[in-house]
């Protein structure tokens, strides 16, 4: 073989490893330790498994790209598409399936967690009573359980220093995670809930957007 025909092989070999060194994949970010969703008790209350396995894994608790531009700290709830964010550092959040109800869906905005309660207490507003009068017999307040429907934790929202009767909190009732409600504010599974209260600050920023996805492209990572 001639010198410059050798030379114009290897240029060429060189070439195209380059050419596919270059469109090879990125190398995944790092991921969340698996979220555990098994069968736990806490604060003296069962919290039962959710067989993860039969629920559409993008509603999992798990770290994604994310570039819509809130600071690290931010809890970004995206009604539309059933998922809430909390931003992170270097262009990620920690994404978590939630369920919105018609108090949900009717509110929008920016507010900050005013108080953080482990198995609060619930009382129903007045419109849910007139709604369905079967709650009624709780309108003096309905101690924290497995059977209260704020679950787990209550993250509440407020603006200018006032209650906006808006909640984040947890629900028993894994199936309904991904879909609407009848009633309630914003569900996410008692397991996601624990791990969104134990991460945010009293006073974290809160950006709710029910009618409308986040402009972004989000990938598992």
């Amino acid at each position: 073989m001639t010198g410059p025909s050798r030379r114009a092989r290897l240029l060429a070999v060189v070439t195209v490893a380059l050419l596919a060194a270059g469109s090879a994949p990125a190398a995944e970010g790092k991921r969340l330790p698996p979220a555990s969703y098994g069968r736990t008790v806490d604060k003296g209350f069962v919290v039962e498994a959710v067989p993860a396995a039969r629920m559409d894994p993008r509603l999992l608790r798990q770290r994604v790209a994310y570039g819509a531009g809130e600071p690290p700290g931010t809890i970004v709830v995206d009604s539309t598409n059933r998922f809430l964010y909390l931003v992170e550092k270097g262009g990620t959040a920690i994404r978590y399936g939630i369920s919105v109800g018609e108090a949900g869906a009717s509110w929008s905005g920016e507010a900050a967690i005013g108080a953080k309660r482990s198995w609060p207490r619930w009382t129903p507003p007045d419109e849910m009573i007139q709604r369905s009068p079967e709650v009624a017999r709780h309108a003096g307040g309905l101690a924290g359980g497995p059977s209260n429907p704020l679950g787990a934790r209550a993250l509440y929202l407020h603006q200018d220093g006032r209650d906006t009767l808006f909640r984040l909190h947890g629900t028993g009732e894994w199936w309904s995670i991904g879909h609407g409600a009848t009633s309630g504010c914003i569900r996410l599974m008692n397991q996601d809930i624990i791990d969104l209260f134990d991460r945010v600050p009293l006073r974290a920023r809160v950006i709710v957007r029910p009618h409308r996805p986040i402009d972004l492209i989000v990938k598992t990572r």
